[in-house]
């Protein structure tokens, strides 16, 4: 049963445009696809994987298998302003919650409603893979395989889902902030960064990293409203973002007590986690230069290749973040533990001629998986939801806390991760329809891409992470 919206309702309606003189502002984002979302995401959520392949500096003996980090090496932290990229993804993800909510209150569906269909997209992909990763590492180690390389991999394919966790966050919170982004506009992001420079103070004269944890919210939630921004045609003067942005951020770390790299490093204090200032205005910066850009990327993204190309990838953006670190495996286990090959050192002849021979293992890795669970994007139909309120915050609490079980645990062998697992199978259940209702299509929420998608030639307002839903 849905609830129809009055017609007063601000979610129903894009804020009237002022008429000033100041900076001239983007159009308002189309109801439905944005090529401009589309190619963001698919972006993101492609360098986050190339990311994650290229870094690890990776050696085995004696049973165990040690990481570092390429980027860790000499000048590499600059490339980490440009490759971190969560920002993005984030502020996309803005940018298509703010698209497919109001396209629900011009429909007559209530938040309840909005929320069950997004969170079903959300969370029944990570279905197949606790299937896979809950009993796979007791089968290794029944086969013998050394014990440490086989956690390591267990806690990092749970790792990865630390961005749908706050991705969910940021979902549920999406229509009680688009209220205060229709009644403040700019105030809200400019609101959540002071929080955000609060608890970093809090964080570096106490010295505990602990007291940065809030930031997880604040700064993700700060490049979220962006998005809404954008969406509103409010987002103006992308130079000056660019600029000011990145000059922000190189002050903070010039003269702060911020890290240069905007990845974690081994042994260093982080930018990542918690997120710092720092990110947050490289971020900043990450986005002026997005929305400078943005005529040549949306002519660029016109073209016929190009937008069978994010059709066919924003159909699987899910698979490919959830499964990329499965892949990655499959390979470090042949090459590094089977044949005892290391990872050259990064910057060398050795490494750079050796680096698109480890990509193209990797993707012919990745692409059974492509096959085997993009299937799992679309989850199963089920009628409307009518379960009220109260029900589908349950249920979004019971997937939240299940990914947030499994990114800091993992999936090794013991209790903790099926009980993760468990919580959101619960939570989706419950997202379903009411006993008694007729079964039907899951309504479909229209939108632009976590967390880290929607396909660019096809149904709008799916998005798919990290890279990102």
């Amino acid at each position: 049963m849905r609830t129809a919206a009055p017609p007063t309702d601000l979610l129903a309606t894009t804020p009237a445009r002022r008429t000033t003189r100041t900076a001239p502002r983007t159009a308002p984002a189309p109801a439905g696809r944005d090529p401009f979302i589309d190619v963001l995401r698919v972006f993101g959520m492609v360098l986050v994987v190339l990311q994650h392949w290229s870094i690890p500096l990776l050696s085995f003996a004696d049973g165990r298998i040690s990481t570092g980090n390429a980027l860790a090496a000499g000048n590499a932290w600059m490339i980490t302003w440009i490759s971190q990229v969560m920002p993005l993804v984030f502020f996309a993800g803005g940018a298509a919650n703010a698209i497919s909510r109001r396209s629900a209150a011009r429909r007559g569906d209530a938040t309840p409603v909005w929320l069950a269909v997004r969170l079903r997209r959300l969370a029944w992909p990570v279905v197949p893979l606790a299937a896979v990763w809950l009993p796979l590492p007791h089968l290794l180690l029944a086969l013998g395989v050394p014990e440490q390389p086989v956690l390591t991999a267990s806690r990092l394919a749970g790792q990865l889902l630390w961005f749908l966790a706050i991705y969910l966050v940021a979902v549920a919170a999406t229509t009680p902030m688009l209220r205060l982004n229709m009644l403040y506009g700019w105030r809200v992001p400019a609101a959540l960064a002071a929080g955000a420079v609060a608890v970093d103070v809090l964080r570096f004269t106490s010295g505990l990293d602990v007291a940065g944890l809030p930031n997880i919210a604040l700064v993700w939630l700060a490049v979220h409203q962006l998005g809404f921004l954008y969406a509103d045609g409010r987002l103006g003067r992308p130079w000056v973002l660019a600029l000011g942005g990145y000059g922000l951020g190189a002050a903070l770390v010039a003269f702060g007590p911020y890290p240069l790299s905007m990845i974690g490093m081994p042994g260093a204090v982080s930018n990542m986690a918690p997120p710092t200032v720092a990110l947050l205005a490289v971020g900043v910066g990450q986005i002026g230069l997005a929305l400078a850009l943005r005529r040549w990327i949306v002519s660029f993204a016109g073209w016929p290749g190009v937008s069978r190309a994010l059709g066919w990838a924003g159909d699987r953006m899910m698979t490919l973040y959830l499964w990329h670190m499965s892949a990655l495996f499959v390979i470090v286990s042949v090459v590094v533990v089977g044949l005892g090959i290391s990872t050259p050192a990064p910057g060398t002849p050795a490494w750079l001629s050796g680096w698109p021979h480890w990509l193209l293992m990797l993707a012919l890795a990745m692409w059974p998986l492509l096959r085997g669970f993009a299937r799992f994007e679309t989850p199963p139909a089920a009628g409307p939801y009518t379960g009220g309120t109260v029900r589908v915050l349950v249920a979004a609490a019971l997937v939240g806390l299940g990914l947030l079980t499994l990114t800091v645990i993992g999936f090794v062998p013991g209790v903790a991760p099926v009980a993760g697992a468990g919580a959101i199978v619960v939570g989706l259940a419950l997202t379903g329809s009411s006993r008694g209702s007729s079964r039907g299509t899951s309504p479909r929420s229209p939108s632009a891409p976590g967390s880290p998608g929607s396909r660019p030639g096809g149904r709008a307002g799916r998005l798919r992470v990290p890279s990102p839903r």
